[in-house]
């Protein structure tokens, strides 16, 4: 038995501040213990002696000089490395945070701290009824972001007050997985029959989401257009270099909020991060498909995708600047509109054929040279599996072509000027010293998207045989009808009764280059291909129509290549990484991730190896971002791989920290 002052010989004093909510100040409270006192014990202690009635329970111990939580509440502090010297804070897990969405809207929501990102994520999209939370993440923005907004607000003639869903009373607490059933495809979607709007218990999945007892079409339905002003305050040219610092904020999703120096009520940005899609059903994904839509419109008005003209024009188009009734998208929901956007995800393949199909057409190509003028030249072209090879004519087909290009791992380009006549493909292939730069010219619509189609489809190494062919050959007709813009007669009728201000549809400098009325006229030209089309439907093709842009997708990042003496830019996408000149911005070379045999960090160096087949291997330190991120983007993607429509909504988490975690 130990004596009272053997006891105290072996105790020490230990100081905790306490955190608590309901006093304006934190208090410091100083605890005798013991090395062998395990957490719990001390937490017991705390509560005994601040001897306040009230519910401790979310309460932990948060090390402040070791950026770490005290979780495990059966180790000794010996165990953990607590000593007398120790700043602890007992302090809840749970805090306020702010979320500007992909819409421009801010909730304000109570969210985990302590929990990993992965985590706190998935709960944040179950309290907001957002399907698939792996694709998304929060962003730490750069520090002007929300400041640079707020200077512009000052000079306008009137104050602009920030709009805040506030979530406060419903917390999102980790709790068990959402249940396998909760998405089944035989639940029936039931509609309030006054307002058209869907009832709460079909919008709103998650039971326990705080939406369910507010407004939750709030998050699902379009936002006003932000006014021409607006969008000039916020548009900034940007280079690649510039786009590269944006994706430095994203945070580690194997870490806590509070061990990243988040603060309570704090700003983020919650953002779909990875783009791939997967199971996009306007049945349930009501808020999902919205979000999505809104970070893609944001995306393009803010030329953080860049497109044509022509394409911009579609996108206007696009948008829901006639307020016509939300109830469109609600009859598009009841007719189960069966749109699924495939996100470069393999679909079943029980449905595909076994005969290969094969196309064979005279087509034009062209190979740039320097100090060549571009003359396109016309070959019979074979398309077989995922090769296609050219000969001299037609009847010299059964003999050795003049070449034959492996499409497998190639970027397609579409280059495509449907007013006049022009339906190009452009297509990059990798070769061991770069890319091999080859343009194909179609004759017209039809024969474009057949042969597109194949090209996308082989990049992907896959065949005509896949089931995905038919779908991709009739989304870019349809994309293309959307750029057919016919001078209807009723477009002039048309302008002079709509109420519209074009400038909010289209980019800033885009509305620059045109008079309001003839970018009205523009926009309704193409409207009239798009004008009957249920909202749903109208915002998934709007999904479809970014998703087919040459950039979309791809998030890049300044890097320093082993052996090179200058940086380069390193875009990342859902199935391939892609070197890219920083001054040119013309890509040098890709590696597919299917070709992929590991990646690993040296920690020491901060350096991001990866190995690939026939023994290609490569290595980058990052500049614009800690090579964590970028590791983690490379593993999110292998991860978000691994889905499969046979398996429920539950995903293995242990497995997203092993692709992602680096062994850090």
């Amino acid at each position: 038995m130990l004596s009272s002052s053997d006891f105290a010989s072996a105790s020490w004093e230990l100081v905790v501040r306490v955190d608590h909510p309901n006093e304006e100040e934190q208090k410091d409270i100083t605890l005798r213990v013991s090395g062998d006192l395990h957490i719990g014990g001390v937490m017991l202690k705390l509560v005994e002696q601040i001897n306040i009635a009230q519910d401790w329970s979310d309460f932990a111990l948060w090390w402040e000089q070791k950026h770490c939580w005290l979780l495990k509440t059966h180790w000794t502090l010996d165990k953990c490395g607590v000593q007398a010297d120790a700043k602890l804070v007992f302090t809840p897990q749970h805090k306020m945070l702010r979320l500007r969405l992909p819409n421009m809207k801010t909730v304000r929501l109570r969210v985990s701290f302590s929990t990993v990102v992965f985590r706190a994520v998935s709960d944040i999209c179950r309290a907001l009824n957002i399907r698939r939370a792996e694709e998304l993440s929060l962003l730490k923005p750069s520090g002007e972001y929300f400041k640079k907004k707020k200077k512009k607000d000052k000079n306008n003639k009137e104050p602009i007050i920030e709009d805040i869903l506030n979530l406060e009373g419903s917390p999102t607490i980790s709790g068990p997985s959402v249940s396998p059933g909760l998405y089944s495809k035989t639940m029936t979607p039931t509609y309030d029959p006054i307002n058209g709007t869907p009832a709460s218990s079909t919008m709103t999945w998650f039971s326990d989401s705080p939406l369910a007892e507010q407004n939750c079409s709030i998050l699902a339905f379009s936002q006003p257009p932000q006014s021409p002003e607006a969008l000039a305050d916020m548009y900034q040219s940007r280079s690649l270099a510039d786009k590269a610092k944006l994706n430095s904020g994203w945070l580690d999703s194997s870490r806590s909020l509070m061990e990243q120096g988040i603060q309570e009520d704090e700003q983020l940005l919650l953002r779909f991060k990875y783009y791939t899609f997967f199971d996009l059903n306007p049945k349930y994904d009501a808020v999902r498909i919205n979000q999505l839509y809104e970070q893609a419109r944001w995306a393009i008005l803010l030329e953080e995708i860049d497109c044509t003209e022509e394409e911009m024009l579609i996108f206007a188009a696009l948008q829901d600047f006639t307020n016509e009734s939300e109830v469109d998208e609600v009859e598009a929901a009841l007719s189960n509109l069966e749109v699924t956007l495939e996100g470069g995800k393999a679909d079943n393949t029980l449905e595909d054929i076994t005969d290969i199909p094969k196309l064979a057409d005279n087509l034009r190509l062209f190979r740039p040279k320097k100090l060549i003028l571009k003359a396109f030249k016309q070959y019979w072209f074979v398309f077989k599996d995922t090769s296609i090879a050219y000969f001299k004519n037609k009847e010299l087909e059964q003999g050795e072509p003049v070449e034959k290009l492996n499409l497998r791992g190639c970027e397609v380009v579409p280059d495509v000027n449907v007013a006049g006549r022009k339906f190009g493909i452009k297509l990059l292939i990798p070769v061991a010293d770069g890319m091999n730069e080859v343009y194909l010219r179609c004759d017209h619509e039809s024969q474009y998207a057949q042969w597109m189609a194949a090209c996308i489809l082989a990049s992907k190494g896959k065949t005509m045989a896949d089931s995905s062919y038919q779908p991709e050959v009739l989304n870019i007709l349809s994309f293309l009808k959307m750029k057919n813009r016919n001078s209807a007669p009723q477009v002039a009728s048309g302008l002079e009764n709509m109420d519209m201000n074009p400038e909010c549809f289209v980019s800033p400098r885009c509305a620059k280059k045109h008079k309001s009325k003839q970018l009205a006229a523009c926009i309704l030209e193409a409207h009239q291909n798009v004008a009957q089309m249920p909202l749903v439907e109208a915002k998934l093709r709007f999904i479809q129509a970014w998703q087919s842009l040459p950039e979309f997708g791809l998030t890049y990042y300044l890097v320093r290549f082993k052996g090179s003496k200058k940086d380069d830019i390193l875009g990342i996408s859902y199935n391939r990484l892609i070197r890219i000149d920083a001054a040119t911005g013309i890509p040098i070379t890709t590696w597919r991730f299917t070709n992929m045999k590991q990646w690993n960090v040296n920690w020491e160096i901060r350096q991001v190896a990866i190995e690939f087949d026939q023994n290609v291997s490569i290595a980058f330190t990052c500049l614009s971002a800690d090579c964590k991120v970028v590791h983690e983007y490379i593993g999110g993607y292998i991860f978000l791989s691994t889905r499969s429509k046979d398996q429920n909504e539950t995903l293995d988490e242990d497995l997203f920290h092993k692709l992602t975690g680096g062994q850090e």
